[in-house]
């Protein structure tokens, strides 16, 4: 067996017994035990009983000790089989799944483990078996999650900034309008395992706008309440947008394409630009997270008697919504709609 091969200095009986009780590892805090007893001056016999196992054991625990600490002292992973795939495999196996299937050639809309596991024999001369190839998946940053919509018309060209006027402080808006009414709508709320809550939902049809531009930069917003969405109606916003902007700024306003927001009958203020977001593409802009906000929070899950009502819901809404510092600019930010204060 040798001599006794000495313990490192730096720790000492307590100091192992208070990382014995604290580690998840049982193997791992029976040998730390085993090695306090050492510092308290046991024999290693002793000792080695103490971590339920022999002498030839414990020395080699003791030199793992000695060499990384307590963290020495776990079970080291298993390395496992070697991959069967090389590095520049794994990565084309990435390309391809990224790209997505041909459904002329793949015959799917989406990868599932046994397409892929005919694609991998295909292409490297591998068979991997549909659950090595999940976990291969997970091992390069995939996971099966659900796809968000997207508009068969959208349009995929990217949206880009013109130059407005030179040497102008520009300002950021975007503008929509939400239609808010007696037929509302009903939201999630937090309720008891095994009960399912009733919020009140009304039938009738009495019904309101609210048009409301936002600028991120400013943590601002600019609203208006009124009976109908319609060219006029866009006038009235435009033009209060307009007097919101700082004095020497112009204002390029973002907005979709509804038949109002492009009509040619439009007069713009002198500080103003409008400026089209690509066909159906309403995540490009924050004012419909700003919708869901006011829905979810005030305007849902209630009943409106009259017109007057919905009016004054949608006014105390929208003044709760101003009144909450950083929330609009929370809301709207957006990294790829950050512009120089000149353009």
């Amino acid at each position: 067996m040798g001599a006794a091969v000495a313990l490192r200095q730096d720790y000492g009986a307590e100091d192992l017994r208070r990382s014995a009780g604290k580690v998840k590892d049982a193997r791992q805090a029976r040998r730390l035990l085993a090695l306090a007893a050492i510092y308290d001056g046991k024999d290693r016999a002793e000792a080695a009983r103490i971590g339920a196992m022999d002498r030839q054991t414990l020395r080699d625990w003791v030199h793992r000790f000695n060499a990384k600490g307590p963290d020495g002292l776990r079970n080291a992973k298993p390395p496992g089989r070697p991959s069967k795939l090389s590095a520049e495999q794994k990565g084309e196996l990435e390309r391809i799944v990224e790209a997505g299937p041909d459904l002329e050639k793949d015959r799917v809309v989406r990868w599932r483990c046994v397409d892929l596991r005919r694609v991998i024999n295909e292409r490297f001369g591998v068979d991997l078996d549909e659950v090595s190839i999940g976990r291969l998946l997970k091992e390069l940053n995939f996971s099966h999650v659900s796809a968000r919509p997207q508009h068969p018309k959208q349009d995929a060209a990217v949206m880009a900034m013109k130059e407005v006027a030179p040497g102008t402080p520009i300002e950021l808006w975007f503008q929509d309008e939400m239609r808010v009414g007696q037929k509302n709508g009903l939201v999630y709320q937090w309720a008891k395992k095994g009960t399912r809550p009733r919020q009140p939902k009304d039938q009738r049809y009495e019904t309101a706008y609210l048009f409301g531009a936002f600028c991120a930069s400013r943590d601002a917003g600019v609203g208006l309440i009124l009976p109908r969405a319609d060219t006029a109606a866009m006038q009235m916003h435009i033009e209060a947008i307009a007097r919101t902007v700082k004095p020497g700024a112009h204002a390029l306003v973002l907005f979709d394409q509804a038949g109002w927001h492009t009509t040619k009958k439009l007069r713009l203020p002198s500080n103003l630009t409008l400026l089209p977001l690509p066909s159906a593409s309403p995540e490009l802009n924050p004012a419909e997270n700003i919708w869901e906000f006011l829905r979810h929070n005030y305007l849902s899950a209630q009943v409106f008697n009259t017109y007057t009502d919905i009016l004054n819901s949608i006014e105390d809404a929208w003044r709760k919504l101003m009144n909450e510092v950083g929330r609009v600019a929370s809301i709207t930010s957006r990294e790829w709609a950050v512009i120089d204060q000149c353009l």
